[in-house]
């Protein structure tokens, strides 16, 4: 059986060098050089990775390592990527999409990704919305203890959703109109989970994280204790090195 190749991201020529991390399964960090791609693997010790948390971190730390010592231009793959041969990477990538690459390469030199997340309690957020709400908290306070109808019912649940949204669009456009002006470009993603209101990803001038870091410290600020921002300003480029982002 021939030797499996687990291939972790692309870096522009010479690429990064002897780098002090291991890899999946604590394999050594090789690199391989097509033209001018520079391919970041280590020897798979499986046929196939599982998704874990584990095996996750671990190719991501691999990535990092890289960024770290200072190559910041990178296209980083999907995850559990393992090949037999380079000619496959050849023949499916280099051959029909080497221009696309470079073209990324291009647009991620000298810019590095961050991402927000943003979470809310959804009762806390009704708590302070009844409180808040004199018009609601009355209409509540009227039908309480009343055998209610179906009209009813949805009637004081779409006022109480209709308010919900409201306040979760206010939110997310003080963000939108804080951040989006210091990107170069701005993904929104879905949110993962019932209490994630923002799921997005910023592409930035590599020198303006400490700006973006502020714009993000001021907004915590303004909002108080309603929200847990998630930030990570350090990740590989996952949401702008998209080959169908291309044109």
């Amino acid at each position: 059986m021939p030797q499996l190749l687990y291939l972790y991201g692309i870096f522009p020529a010479p690429g990064p060098q002897d780098l002090e991390v291991q890899g999946l399964d604590q394999q050594p960090i090789h690199t391989h050089i097509i033209d001018e791609f520079v391919f970041l693997y280590s020897v798979a010790q499986q046929e196939r990775y599982l998704a874990s948390r584990k095996n996750l971190l671990g190719h991501e730390r691999v990535l990092e390592a890289a960024m770290k010592v200072g190559y910041r231009t990178l296209l980083p793959l999907q995850f559990g990527l393992i090949i037999e041969t380079w000619d496959r990477v050849i023949k499916e990538l280099i051959t029909p999409r080497g221009d696309a690459l470079k073209r990324l390469f291009a647009k991620l030199e000298g810019r590095r990704e961050v991402s927000v997340k943003l979470l809310w309690g959804p009762d806390a957020e009704l708590n302070q919305l009844m409180e808040e709400d004199a018009g609601l908290r009355a209409e509540r306070d009227r039908l309480e203890g009343q055998q209610l109808s179906m009209d009813q019912i949805v009637d004081i649940g779409q006022a109480i959703e209709t308010a919900m949204t409201e306040r979760k669009d206010d939110v997310i456009n003080a963000f939108r109109q804080r951040l989006n002006a210091l990107a170069i470009e701005v993904l929104e993603n879905d949110p993962l989970t019932d209490a994630m209101i923002y799921n997005t990803a910023y592409l930035i001038p590599w020198e303006d994280e400490v700006k973006f870091s502020q714009a993000i410290e001021e907004l915590d600020e303004q909002f108080e204790d309603r929200l847990r921002i998630r930030y990570n300003n350090f990740t590989a480029p996952y949401n702008f090195a998209q080959l169908d982002q291309l044109s």
